[in-house]
């Protein structure tokens, strides 16, 4: 079975045991299933996990099994591929076959120790290449990862376009930071000088979503994979030629965090120079993916916005109307920059021309917008161990998701910063984060055609901790966070009121606020029309979005935007102080965290 098996290296036989609750078993047929443990990690109070979660999870399967299936007969029509020339180029067919290669490793479950998640299994094509299962959209916000339930903290980010951000950079004139990846920047790009195809080394070794506990691992399942020798016809022929000892198969089974391997991140015992061809191998891997990313498969400048651009398509007038707003009053091309001129004031007349043709509508910068903390989000509550001996957040609603500063102070739940430089600016960094590009903010199934209710809709989730559930309440905070604060968290507003609507809890760190939004004197229906121009950014206008089609599921129908997901909201419990792993690491908060 494809998805579930493959063939281990001769060196591997029988039984490997891995923990008391999952082993990896050599079948009749020579090849091995990496069983997970029989019970799934659930420690969550009933109604954090959607009701449908397996099902859902099942279907994604199916899902990313079909587009792994095209990416495979895409691979069997390449032509055979020739290098010419000084350097070594692969002639004619270089870009088709990188491509190629970037997807089926995209799509491709084995990549995980269960043989169950994919890259894309948090990211698929219909939601922009972010969470493809409305119920964890409302709900959990976060994806489980290979071992079943284990979840991480944060929203799946859209990688649409995550390949033109630029490293991450300090800039000293301005005293803030620009590029990197991921909603923390911890995907510096400072070694493959791309920081989306360090974005792509994270997942395949974070204990909460694919979970390899060591990078080898990667090497050692393309080394058994069906598109081996595409990756070394363009990496490089032996390039896989690894010499694996004879428990790698056990090890790989075994997700990362397991109490078995302590603080090694290194459990896979190479000689030196077989680790560095697999670390060559996982940066190859990294760049392979962010290739296919920024092809036009995933990153295509086909929206309406860009036929606007270039004068083949009028605005409708409340398209048109929108986007006034968008640049004016609304202030979004401040951040979200349009690559054109932004206009204030009142009767302002707008006379710049396109300077970007292709604008990515971001400023690629960071801001902490005040968010109120999100009860629903899984992580808070897996404070116990799971079978492998992993606590994935010993703190519980001690936590304080402090963004790129906790990544300045190479903090809990982020990653080491590789810049000791800029530690000293962690207090003012905190509660910040990546600035998304607005592009296919709205994008969705076709037989889904909105995200906002009543739809028919297909639900996501909006800002770092998905506390926001349709674009109209995302405008709505925008505009309105400053008129309706309430020091209260979520859960908890005053009698009378509806949260996100007139009231709005207070932040989770309200430290570094961003000041630029929160009054902005919007009516509704201007709110209405800026999420109006914002569909207009959604690719697939000018030609088919590819694999947006393959949404299989449900759409939802019923209700109202401005209210859309608050049937979910629950109370946050009374809030320990900040956990001084957290809040207590030098550099301090420029003022106390609650």
């Amino acid at each position: 079975m494809r998805r579930d098996t493959y063939v281990a290296g001769a060196a591997v036989l029988g039984l490997l045991l891995v923990s008391p609750a999952g082993f990896a078993q050599q079948n009749g047929n020579g090849n091995f299933v990496c069983e997970p443990p029989k019970r799934p990690y659930d420690p969550y109070p009933r109604g954090i996990l959607p009701r449908d979660l397996e099902p859902e999870l099942d279907r994604v399967r199916r899902e990313v099994g079909f587009i792994f299936d095209q990416a495979l007969a895409e691979m069997r029509a390449l032509p055979p591929l020739t290098r010419t020339s000084n350097p070594p180029t692969i002639h004619g067919s270089g870009y088709a076959a990188v491509r190629t290669l970037g997807k089926l490793m995209n799509f491709d479950e084995n990549m995980s120790p269960f043989r169950n998640e994919a890259c894309a299994s948090c990211h698929m094509p219909y939601a922009a290449y972010s969470g493809p299962i409305p119920s964890v959209n409302l709900t959990m916000v976060a994806y489980p990862g290979s071992f079943r339930f284990r979840a991480g903290k944060r929203t799946a980010q859209r990688y649409t376009y995550s390949p033109r951000f630029p490293v991450l950079q300090f800039n000293e004139t301005q005293q803030l930071f620009f590029g990197g990846n991921f909603w923390d920047g911890r995907s510096t790009g400072y070694l493959l000088q791309s920081a989306d195809a360090e974005q792509a080394q994270h997942p395949p070794v974070d204990p909460l979503e694919m979970g390899n506990p060591d990078t080898a691992c990667i090497a050692f399942k393309l080394a058994q994979s069906q598109y081996r020798t595409l990756f070394e016809d363009v990496w490089g022929k032996g390039s896989l030629n690894i010499n694996f000892p004879p428990d790698t198969e056990e090890i790989c089974c075994t997700p990362g965090g397991a109490a078995r391997f302590g603080t090694d991140v290194q459990p896979v015992r190479l000689s030196p120079e077989d680790r560095t061809r697999a670390n060559r191998v996982y940066d190859n891997w990294g760049q392979s993916i962010s290739f296919f990313e920024s092809s036009n498969d995933v990153s295509p400048f086909t929206s309406k916005f860009d036929a606007f651009l270039k004068g083949n398509v009028t605005l409708t007038p409340d398209e048109m109307a929108g986007y006034q707003l968008f640049k004016g009053k609304g202030n979004c091309n401040s951040c979200h920059l349009d690559g054109r001129g932004t206009t204030l004031f009142p009767n302002q007349l707008d006379t710049s021309t396109a300077a970007d043709v292709e604008p990515l509508f971001t400023c690629f910068g960071y801001a902490n917008l005040g968010l109120p903390l999100n009860p629903r989000v899984a992580f808070y509550y897996e404070t116990t161990p799971d079978a492998f001996g992993f606590t994935p957040n010993p703190f519980g609603f001690a936590y304080r998701d402090l963004g790129l500063g906790t990544f300045l102070r190479s903090g809990f739940g982020s990653a080491d910063s590789p810049n000791s430089d800029w530690t000293q600016f962690a207090p003012l960094q905190d509660g910040r984060m990546q600035t998304l590009t607005a592009r296919n903010v709205a994008m969705t199934p076709p037989q889904c055609p909105t995200t906002e209710a009543p739809g028919p809709y297909f639900q996501k989730e909006f800002f770092h901790n998905g506390y926001i559930k349709s674009l109209k309440q995302l405008v709505h905070f925008y505009n309105t966070r400053d008129v309706f604060p309430f020091p209260v968290t979520s859960g908890h507003c005053p009698r009378g009121t509806t949260e996100k609507v007139d009231c709005w809890p207070m932040p989770e760190v309200p430290n570094n606020l961003d000041h630029t939004i929160g009054q902005l004197g919007l009516t509704d229906h201007e709110e209405d029309l800026i999420v109006i121009f914002m569909q207009t950014l959604t690719d697939g206008f000018t030609k088919p979005y590819p694999n947006r089609d393959t949404f299989t599921g449900r759409c939802m129908s019923g209700g109202r935007a401005s209210t859309q997901g608050n049937e979910f909201l629950i109370p946050t419990p009374p809030l320990p102080p900040c956990a001084s792993a957290i809040c207590g690491v030098a550099p301090l908060p420029t003022m106390p965290i609650p």
